[in-house]
């Protein structure tokens, strides 16, 4: 076969949109089309089915079950370039060496694909992200235990907090479902919710992953003030209220790359 024509994020990338424009994606199709091995195809689907961003079937893949509501599930197949990009640049604050901790989302779970492989250890609450981290040797990877939400697979309740507790790290990479100036940072689950605010305090440094879809939402709890983060990542389509009231909060705003 000769070399492939998309690594990686691209690949997913690629899959995705095929998937949103035709409503199901084939193996063999794939395969061809992005030249490389259908074995591989299928690790790419196993992935984005983690992500919660297709349902694999027979032979290839349709959109994720519409029948599941919560938006952390439900809309995690939008925005992915978008997503992507905001992953990116949060690779800038990595630390050189040191632990980080990753908050379920998705997009902090394209983010847990790009990071290169250097000595991190690495703390998630999420099991997909576990997975795709568990992969490279070069990264230690610790999970918090605790109750898996079945919408999310995250990691909930007293253990992941008792773990939380004990734990410190250099920066916290965090997602929310919902962002707005007056309620700040928001999601559906009480006890995930619980578990961010906990992500707060372990970390010198708080990075919100967000895109604009998210901006504007109130979604159940607050796990999260604009003051309490650090940077916040977003697209270009920020709105200038949000982005006066996040540098008059002290965060720093970044745009994605």
């Amino acid at each position: 076969m000769s070399e492939p024509r998309y690594f990686g994020l691209e690949r997913h990338a690629q899959i995705v949109d095929r998937l949103r424009s035709a409503g199901r994606v084939e193996i063999g199709a794939l395969s061809a089309e992005l030249q490389v091995s259908g074995e591989t195809i299928r690790k790419d689907l196993i992935q984005l089915e983690r992500m919660g961003m297709l349902r694999r079937v027979h032979g290839g893949a349709v959109p994720p079950d519409p029948l599941d509501h919560e938006p952390a599930v439900s809309r995690r197949s939008e925005h992915y370039e978008e997503k992507a990009r905001i992953a990116r640049t949060a690779l800038e604050y990595l630390p050189e060496r040191g632990a980080i901790v990753v908050d379920a989302g998705s997009t902090t779970a394209i983010l847990a694909e790009l990071l290169p492989p250097v000595g991190l250890t690495i703390y998630t609450n999420t099991l997909p992200i576990a997975l795709i981290l568990a992969q490279r040797p070069q990264l230690t990877v610790f999970t918090l235990g605790g109750r898996v939400r079945p919408a999310t697979l995250a990691e909930v309740d007293e253990i992941a907090a008792r773990t939380l507790a004990d734990i410190n790290v250099d920066v916290a990479f965090l997602g929310t479902n919902g962002l707005t100036v007056e309620r700040g940072l928001t999601t559906p689950g009480a006890a995930e919710a619980a578990i961010k605010r906990l992500m707060l305090r372990t970390a010198r440094q708080r990075v919100l992953l967000i895109d604009h879809s998210k901006i504007g939402l109130v979604r159940g709890h607050r796990h999260a003030d604009l003051g309490d983060i650090d940077v916040m990542i977003t697209d270009r389509e920020l709105p200038a209220d949000v982005r006066h009231a996040a540098e008059a909060a002290g965060v720093t705003v970044a745009y994605a790359n």
